[in-house]
């Protein structure tokens, strides 16, 4: 399953809209305002599925999860030199990027890769392609993308 996510160019909070190959909208994401990062993931019909929200006092950026209201998890930065690398503590997955920071890997010790996450160079606004092994992990992989995007940001 291929995926393009892509910022919207004209808006005051971080919002997205991720596709499917064939154009159709298939989650949308809102930012909030709050102190730190607050993403809404809503499905295609535009129903609130999903929260990225983040940890403002933490030493290396955190973000929590939440499924619906129900807290899931944490995605986390870990401490490398050369290559960003994050794990998410509510599965047995976790993440490795380049040194350019615009491919990464997701991966499961039990399942193997689970997702790659490429960013598209030279646009206005930030845009990846995700393809991702099992569509059942479609809403976890955009999760992913979107806690290594507002790390970036924050950091820029």
């Amino acid at each position: 399953m291929r995926l393009y996510f892509e910022q919207r160019l004209f808006s005051w909070l971080d919002s997205y809209d991720i596709y499917d190959e064939q154009g159709r909208a298939v989650f949308t994401v809102e930012g909030k305002l709050s102190w730190g990062h607050c993403l809404h993931i809503l499905d295609a019909a535009g129903n609130h599925i999903a929260t990225l929200q983040e940890k403002v006092f933490s030493l290396l950026p955190r973000f929590e999860l939440y499924i619906g209201e129900q807290y899931v998890g944490c995605i986390s930065k870990e401490f490398t030199l050369f290559r960003p690398s994050f794990t998410i503590d509510c599965n047995d997955w976790s993440v490795d990027g380049e040194w350019l920071e615009w491919d990464y890997e997701i991966r499961s010790a039990s399942r193997g890769l689970i997702a790659t996450l490429s960013k598209k160079p030279f646009r206005l606004t930030d845009a990846y392609v995700m393809d991702v092994n099992n569509p059942d992990d479609a809403l976890g992989v955009l999760m992913v993308a979107l806690a290594i995007d507002a790390e970036k940001c924050s950091r820029n």
